[in-house]
């Protein structure tokens, strides 16, 4: 008997994305938000949740959670990793039951997982889904392994890689992550404080200083629709002010919303915070001025910190990964500021070397393609969908046997056909 497709769920701090292996797109997008009845206000979580009856069947999740009236929204997950398991379990539930229409015995089950993931939440992973959903097949994929799986739509199969340097951004976390050869090198991770979100509430604050119509309530949605929709990253800061300041008719644009309350329209003109607003990934002392290194630099320690011998193909093959890197010309800046930043450190070693030491140059490339945004759930699509996906999963009678323990490390896949 042919095996159902495996079940591909890839949590995310802001948003979770849902579907079955061996296809294009996630079947759901879906807030990573769950909202629950809380009986009392003060005390322990646990006594807080109990139920009488059915009441732990009562809860929401994703948009409908935010429609919900009287119940408390909660987010299970926070800067990637999960902080409430009790709630992780039920959001699992519905993603399987509710959207997915599936029956967890018959489908194996790919799950992503942040760098740096504790074996514990490895273990408290196979404990809900081999427990609690008595799943057949559980693998646990490493997020940026999978993202540079999903790279290779635009790559020829002879030059399919495994090891690059993934730049992953979403909406709460972006990671700079180097994998050799499918292994991620974990001491050299960084970590970076500016995602997607940060974004939105620096464009709120720039909309406030000026534009005096928009509903305070809708204040933080606006400028999520005008990130998603105007925003682009420019080359030349300086210039782009004076091109906007020069034909402002030209370079400005309009947006318009309904008051949620009072059912007004209002508009709201849009300038300088179409490119000051991704800026921040290159000027990040622009909205936190307790960091101020900006994203090329940090890939650029972050390859100097890995070993020698795979620094080469490390700055060859730069991935992009997550909604946070679509503005467009994305790329194009982090390919130009990097190469910026490697020539100055040859030419300082050519100028220590008495000019004897001529190195060879180096080779910068960023990767964009076409899967970026759902990078991360299209590898795992891609890789659920190989026969090679089934001997790699950790199985139901191993757990009964051995225990969750046996979650605690993953095999890595190999170079898929």
């Amino acid at each position: 008997m042919d095996k159902l497709p495996p079940c591909v769920i890839d949590v995310g701090t802001g948003y979770t994305k849902l579907g079955f292996a061996g296809n294009k797109e996630p079947q759901f997008i879906i807030p990573s938000a769950i909202a629950i009845k809380e009986t009392a206000k003060i005390g322990e979580q646990t006594t807080r949740r109990l139920g009488k009856g059915v009441e732990d069947l009562d809860f929401f999740i994703g948009d409908e959670a935010f429609d919900a009236t009287g119940y408390a929204v909660k987010y299970p997950v926070r800067h990637g990793l999960v902080e409430d398991w009790d709630l992780m379990e039920r959001f699992l539930e519905q993603c399987i039951f509710k959207y997915l229409r599936a029956e967890p015995e018959d489908h194996y089950f790919l799950l992503t997982e942040p760098p740096l993931n504790t074996p514990e939440n490895r273990e408290y992973t196979a404990e809900i889904m081999f427990e609690s959903f008595n799943v057949p097949g559980l693998y646990i994929a490493v997020q940026a392994v999978l993202a540079l799986a999903a790279s290779w739509t635009s790559r020829s199969h002879e030059d399919r890689t495994l090891t690059g340097i993934v730049i992953d951004s979403g909406d709460g976390v972006t990671h700079v992550i180097p994998v050799a050869e499918g292994y991620v090198i974990g001491s050299c991770i960084k970590h970076i404080p500016i995602a997607g979100r940060n974004i939105t509430y620096f464009i709120q604050s720039l909309l406030r200083e000026r534009e005096i119509g928009i509903p305070p309530e809708q204040s933080l949605e606006t400028a999520k629709a005008i990130k998603e929709k105007y925003c682009y990253i420019c080359p030349d800061i300086a210039k782009e002010f004076a091109k906007y300041d020069s034909d402002p008719a030209k370079w400005m644009k309009k947006f318009d919303g309904v008051n949620s309350v009072t059912k007004q329209n209002f508009s709201v003109d849009i300038g300088y915070e179409r490119f000051l607003g991704p800026e921040i990934f290159f000027h990040p002392e622009f909205s936190n001025p307790d960091f101020n290194i900006p994203l090329s630099q940090i890939v650029d320690d972050v390859i100097q910190n890995c070993p020698i011998d795979v620094r080469r193909p490390l700055y060859n093959n730069i991935v992009l990964s997550g909604g946070s890197t679509m503005f467009k010309d994305f790329g194009r800046r982090l390919q130009r500021d990097i190469k910026k930043t490697v020539d100055a450190r040859l030419k300082q070693s050519e100028d220590l070397g008495g000019g004897r030491l001529k190195p060879k140059p180096i080779d910068v490339q960023v990767v964009s393609h076409h899967m970026q945004r759902y990078a991360v759930w299209f590898g795992g699509s891609m890789w659920g969908s190989t026969p090679e996906f089934y001997p790699m999963c950790h199985t139901k009678e191993a757990y009964e046997e051995y225990g969750p323990s046996i979650c605690r490390h993953n095999p890595v896949f190999g170079t898929m056909t």
